[in-house]
């Protein structure tokens, strides 16, 4: 092979290597500009952990009602639209009664070591009372008296062996405007929300709460602001008697 030969295969190598280089290091510049991008958008998808910032009202309907509800507030992200759901499932901060917001983060992530959250749900009513209903023809003959006393006026009752109430306490009490006030608690331990009212409302509207057994000193505020909160969502009429 002659000099001139060699030199042209060796010009043809580098080119060819060259290119190879650029079009190398032009991947990994659009790869790092991809990295960066999904970084900032998976980056909020994993602060957010699920929640919604969003404020904006959703038009909930669940048989004859209408609620409007803030889309923060709604748990689950499959049923945060507008239209017919046959439940929907909220979460909010006590004592503000709020949606998730970046200053409430530690709380909905349940990071501040304080349980604060209410979990609500409402959906189409199914038994024809509500707990407070239930406790003449139900709970009162399932329970062991005399009660215990509670916090704040409350009486907390053990279940019998054969209740079908294992490890649950139930708890009563008399509102302000002389009504009762009914809830199941467990009888050991405080998960995030582990006492449970339902309570109708609405037509034909059934709505259950969960919180702390912590916060049961702070039954009469939570009951009264669940309740307030509900009635500012429903955006129907209850039907007329």
């Amino acid at each position: 092979m002659s000099d001139a030969t060699a030199g042209g295969t060796y010009e043809k190598i580098g080119a060819t290597f060259m290119l190879k280089v650029f079009y190398c290091f032009g991947a990994l510049a659009l790869l790092s500009v991809a990295i960066s991008v999904a970084g900032r958008f998976l980056g909020h998808t994993l602060v957010l952990a699920g929640h919604s910032t969003n404020t904006g009202v959703h038009e909930v309907v669940i048989g004859n009602n209408v609620l409007a509800i803030g889309e923060n507030m709604i748990r689950y992200e499959r049923q945060r639209h507008s239209g017919v759901h046959s439940r929907i499932d909220l979460y909010m901060k006590w004592p503000q009664m709020a949606g998730y917001s970046q200053e409430y983060r530690e709380a909905f992530n349940y990071a501040d070591g304080d349980p604060s959250l209410l979990f609500v749900s409402f959906e189409e009513q199914i038994m024809s009372r509500d707990m407070s209903g239930r406790f003449e023809p139900i709970y009162s003959k399932l329970i062991i008296r005399p009660g215990e006393n509670g916090p704040a006026g409350l009486a907390i009752y053990k279940f019998t062996d054969k209740s079908g109430y294992t490890n649950e306490l139930l708890v009563t009490g008399t509102k302000s405007d002389g009504t009762l006030f009914v809830a199941r608690c467990p009888e050991k331990g405080d998960a995030l929300a582990s006492c449970e009212r339902d309570i109708l409302i609405g037509d034909s509207l059934s709505l259950t709460y969960r919180f702390p057994r912590s916060k049961l000193k702070e039954w009469r505020a939570i009951d009264s602001a669940v309740l307030a909160s509900a009635r500012r969502f429903l955006k129907t009429a209850p039907p007329a008697n």
